[in-house]
């Protein structure tokens, strides 16, 4: 009898202690390296929020702005060695792990964000994708287009000759550094929290990207002149290591991927509406912005596709294939 009573109590002790083990939160940390108060920064806020909110309680995200965790490089490592869970930025990195993603990289390729979108619902992306998750365990869970990447100088440029032996920075991507060198800078990588620095002393006198990621690091103060290149498509995407996609609960899982299809919706729709503001904002703000012939531009652009392809930059007729979707 006083065996059969400690086997109970034995039993109530376990099951309150498995009980509390299955309601137990779940925490995924969630790394950017995006500027705070950027739009990317404010979808993965978004995607943070919506996770939160609706695991009620049983799942937390914990987003760490900036670039706490390091660059974009760093963030994507950490998540295939298990340190980072999430990770929401622009998909040109993967260019580093997956060869194809460097066509993201080339400029003028995309001719606009439809473009992006046919792109992004492809098979061929869908190819690219499934190389990410099989060989470097990375799940992107959704993506979309965003915004155009424009030039800031600290002189006026108006045509493909008035970038010749410009001071380019470039961030840690070879397809970017190969892009502007075919356009005639003097390209070097300088990191993203540092441009701001590096155009005010005169180190670089150019540096490029996303309209509301730009702004939001102040680069037309440094560089007063707002070239309206629109040379890339920028995207947003959100991504998490397979093996902590498949450590959650079915439901779990489910919560994850409508929140981060949810996010990716919400930053397209607000990209669009907020690119001109921003561009007449640093106007108002003082910045001059040049309208320029962008066709130009692409044509010396165009002259590096060969090279790029023969170089292994991306696959052959890859560059083809896009621009025909």
């Amino acid at each position: 009898m006083v065996r059969t009573n400690k086997l109970a109590v034995l039993a109530a002790v376990m099951g309150v202690l498995s009980a509390g083990a299955a309601s137990a939160q779940e925490t995924l940390t969630f790394g950017g390296s995006d500027a705070v108060g950027s739009l990317i920064d404010k979808a993965n806020l978004k995607f943070t929020e919506l996770v939160n909110e609706r695991a009620k309680g049983q799942l937390k995200v914990n987003f760490i702005q900036g670039e706490q965790l390091g660059n974009d490089i760093d963030v994507i490592q950490q998540m295939m060695q298990g340190s980072v869970d999430v990770y929401g930025d622009v998909l040109d990195w993967y260019g580093n792990w997956v060869q194809d993603f460097n066509i993201l990289n080339w400029g003028f390729t995309f001719r606009d964000n439809d473009h992006m979108q046919a792109f992004l619902e492809s098979d061929l992306y869908g190819e690219l994708t499934d190389e990410l998750r099989q060989e470097h365990g990375l799940r992107i869970l959704a993506a979309a287009p965003t915004q155009p990447r424009v030039l800031f100088a600290t002189k006026r440029i108006e045509s493909p000759e008035d970038l010749q032996d410009l001071k380019m920075r470039v961030p840690e991507i070879r397809a970017y550094l190969l892009l502007w060198e075919t356009l005639g800078t003097r390209p070097s990588r300088v990191a993203w929290s540092e441009i701001f620095l590096g155009l005010s002393t005169g180190t670089i006198e150019g540096a490029e990207g996303p309209v509301s990621a730009a702004y939001a690091q102040k680069m037309h103060e440094p560089a007063p002149y707002v070239i309206r290149t629109d040379h890339l498509v920028a995207t947003h995407h959100i991504t998490m290591s397979e093996e902590s996609f498949q450590s959650l609960a079915p439901e779990m899982q489910e919560i994850v991927q409508e929140a981060a299809e949810e996010a990716v919706r919400w930053v397209r729709a607000q990209a669009d509406e907020e690119t001109e503001e921003i561009v007449q904002q640093m106007a108002d703000e003082g910045a001059t912005v040049v309208e320029v012939d962008r066709e130009p531009f692409a044509e010396r652009a165009l002259s590096g596709v060969e090279e790029m392809e023969e170089a292994g930059t991306w696959s052959k007729g890859l560059w083809e294939r896009v621009r025909n979707m």
